[in-house]
């Protein structure tokens, strides 16, 4: 089977808006997450803005005011991932070229302000562009439309997943032949007073508004809650064959996909963490390789309680003895969870920890819970030899993915 590889790579980030930046933060530790003057008074009031955004580098007034800030994300970090691949559009016809961008809330902000306006103002002050700036395929959409790209299009919400979903999605697309190309990935602007109002009213949330690059603390046993951030990353997927064939950069190659259901709760984890060993053993599989040959763990680690041990637990049943000596790394601790732009964003950090041979760290690993008990790469970045890595993405309703990706 014609194999299918990572051409193409943008990104928006707090850690910043190139690779190099990202790189850079993530190798040195740095943390991306600040206090944020617009959110004090809330319970919250720390997060992680995207570093650098700044649309109108890239849109015009016009395109600005008719998109929602997670479309503007997404469609910038689509463009930049389509021209890291040297795509035109000429370089495909356009019905086997598609787009897959998720999100897990889709325009909150957009949505916001226009119920604060019907409420102040009356219905006639609402937007006519409310309903296509708040819907989640419209990400997909504008990057089609950039490209003429009439393959397979939608966008895939599954909350903390959503992204990662949509990449294994994008992978089965090409494998059955419905395209050979793909431009995937995710994004996610609900970094909102009102979004976060939301999510801290279900105790998600870190309360550590004092010290903000200390909150996000995966597998500490001090851990109380993740970190709400923005911004996301795209991929371009292509068959390995074409790729070659036109003198494309090759960053890696996405070798398997295993998706699961928890069926347990609304927004906890199957505490035996059954769905997420799933998911795991079925990105494997579909791989063709062991467990013993993943080197690394891009973890979902998001510093919630039950988040963290249960994805510990998780990964003990899949890789047995070997679950302590395989590298792990939670990168949230340096961005925050980006949500539906969470599982993108992890994945281009796996295709540069694989590109590089660098492990990043999990920072903020001061006191490990004991429940937490594997090489989760505490504070420092380490040197390794890695072939092969596993992402894992966990989203509120209980659906999994997980991504085996290997060295271009």
């Amino acid at each position: 089977m014609d194999r299918v590889v990572v051409t193409g790579i943008g990104v928006v980030s707090p850690l910043g808006r190139d690779l190099s930046s990202l790189w850079r933060n993530l190798i040195q530790g740095v943390s991306g997450i600040k206090s944020i003057d617009e959110f004090k008074g809330l319970p919250v009031s720390i997060g992680g803005k995207a570093k650098g955004f700044d649309p109108t580098k890239h849109l015009s007034s016009r395109e600005i005011r008719h998109l929602d800030r997670f479309s503007q994300m997404a469609l910038i970090a689509g463009m930049d991932a389509i021209k890291d691949a040297g795509i035109d559009k000429g370089t495909y016809p356009d019905d086997r070229i598609g787009v897959l961008i998720g999100s897990g809330i889709g325009g909150v902000s957009t949505l916001e302000t226009q119920i604060a306006l019907f409420n102040s103002r009356g219905a006639k002050r609402v937007s006519p562009l409310t309903v296509p700036m708040c819907i989640i395929n419209m990400a997909s959409g504008e990057i089609a439309r950039r490209i003429d790209a009439k393959g397979p299009g939608m966008g895939i919400a599954t909350a903390c997943a959503s992204s990662g979903h949509s990449i294994a999605v994008a992978l089965r697309l090409i494998q059955s032949g419905d395209a050979d190309c793909m431009i995937t990935g995710g994004g996610e602007a609900c970094l909102t007073p009102f979004a976060i109002a939301a999510f801290a009213s279900m105790r998600a949330l870190s309360t550590r508004n004092d010290e903000p690059e200390r909150a996000s603390r995966p597998f500490d046993i001090n851990r109380d809650g993740f970190i709400l951030s923005e911004g996301g990353a795209v991929l371009v997927l292509e068959k390995e064959s074409i790729a070659k064939a036109r003198g494309a950069h090759i960053w890696a190659i996405v070798h398997g996909a295993g998706m699961s259901q928890d069926a347990y709760h609304m927004v906890a984890p199957d505490p035996d963490g059954v769905g997420a060993a799933i998911a795991m053993k079925s990105a494997i599989k579909d791989a063709g390789i062991t467990p013993e040959q993943i080197d690394y763990i891009n973890a979902h680690g998001t510093s919630t309680q039950l988040n963290d041990k249960t994805e510990t637990l998780a990964i003990k049943k899949v890789f047995g003895e070997y679950a302590h000596r395989v590298h792990i790394s939670s990168t949230k601790s340096m961005t925050g969870h980006l949500v539906g732009g969470a599982a993108s964003l992890e994945t281009a950090i796996c295709i540069l920890a694989l590109d590089n041979g660098v492990i990043p760290p999990t920072i903020n690993l001061e006191d490990p819970d004991p429940a937490c008990d594997l090489d989760y790469t505490p504070k420092e970045a380490i040197n390794a030899d890695i072939l092969y890595c596993i992402n894992n993405s966990f989203g509120f309703g209980g659906q999994n993915v997980s991504l085996v990706i290997g060295k271009g």
